[in-house]
C-alpha cells in the first residue's frame, strides 16, 4: 500500500460518514484507479486517514464485501475482487464465446468505422447528445464462415479514451471493451424486426425475413460507456436462459 493510495480515498462530505468511505472507495474500484487484486488500505490506516472510528471502517468494508466489490481475508488482508466471469458473460455477451459455445468457428469483419463527432442518423438511433464525440463502428461476425450477427455500435470515447487509438484486430470491440473498460449499470432490450435490405445483404437473407435486435447500453456510474445493436438472423437464432426462483442459474 502506498501513501498516494490511501491519499486517493476522498469524502465527498454527503451523509452518513460509513457510507461516504464505501462511496469513496466504490468509485476508486470502478474507475480503474484500484484494479482487480489492489490491497486496500487496512482499518486502522482508513481510521487514521478519514477520522473516522474502526466501527464506521468496518461497516463500510463489509457493505463493499456485499456488494462483491472486495474480498476479505483474515491473514492476508482485504483486495479488491475479480468481477465474477459469469456474470459477465450472462449480461454483457461475448459473441466470439457465443459461437464457439456452439461448436462453429468465430470470425469477424470490420465493415465501417469513424471516430468523432457522431453524425445526425447516428445521434438518433442510439439517442446521443449532439456533440458526443464516439467511435462508431460496423462488424460483421461470422460461424464458419456464414454471418451471423451484425452489430453496430459507439463507443464513448469521453469514458473510453483508449478506444480512440485501438483498431480492434485482435478482438471485436465487444470482447476489446469487456477487457478494458469498467462498467457498473447495463440496459438490455430484446424486439422482432424485419430486416431491412441493405442488412439483408449483410447478413445473407431475404428483404423482410424476420430478426431478432438485441439492444444494449452500459454505463460507468452515469458516464455512458458504449450502446450497440446486434440484429440476429431470426431463423437461424433462439435465446435460452435458465433461471430458477432465486436468479440465474
Amino acid at each position: 500500500m502506498s501513501a498516494s493510495q490511501i491519499d486517493a480515498v476522498a469524502l465527498d462530505g454527503a451523509g452518513p460518514l460509513y457510507d461516504q468511505i464505501r462511496r469513496a472507495i466504490r468509485d476508486l474500484i470502478l474507475n480503474g484507479a484500484w484494479p482487480p487484486g489492489t490491497v486496500v488500505p487496512p482499518e486502522h490506516a482508513l481510521m487514521e486517514r478519514l477520522g473516522a472510528s474502526r466501527m464506521t471502517v468496518h461497516r463500510a468494508l463489509g457493505q463493499l464485501a456485499r456488494e462483491g466489490l472486495i474480498t476479505r481475508r483474515r491473514r492476508s488482508g482485504t483486495i479488491v475482487a475479480s468481477p465474477p466471469a459469469s456474470h459477465a458473460m450472462l449480461d454483457i455477451l461475448s459473441i466470439p464465446e457465443e459461437v464457439r459455445g456452439l461448436g462453429h468457428e468465430y470470425s469477424y469483419r470490420i465493415l465501417a468505422r469513424r471516430d468523432g463527432r457522431a453524425q445526425r442518423p447516428v445521434v438518433a438511433l442510439f439517442e446521443l447528445g449532439r456533440a458526443v464525440e464516439v467511435v462508431h463502428l460496423t462488424v460483421l461476425h461470422f460461424a464458419d464462415g456464414v454471418p451471423h450477427v451484425l452489430e453496430e455500435r459507439v463507443i464513448h470515447l469521453a469514458t473510453v479514451l483508449a478506444a480512440g487509438q485501438e483498431q480492434f484486430a485482435a478482438m471485436p470491440p465487444g470482447d476489446w471493451l469487456l477487457q478494458n473498460s469498467l462498467w457498473s449499470q447495463a440496459e438490455h432490450a430484446i424486439s422482432a424486426v424485419a430486416a431491412e435490405i441493405d442488412q439483408a445483404q449483410l447478413l445473407a437473407i431475404g428483404e423482410g425475413e424476420p430478426c431478432l435486435l438485441v439492444e444494449r447500453r452500459t454505463w460507468n456510474q452515469r458516464e455512458p460507456v458504449t450502446a450497440v445493436r446486434l440484429l440476429y438472423p431470426g431463423g437461424r437464432h433462439r435465446f435460452i436462459g435458465r433461471f430458477g426462483p432465486y436468479g440465474k442459474v
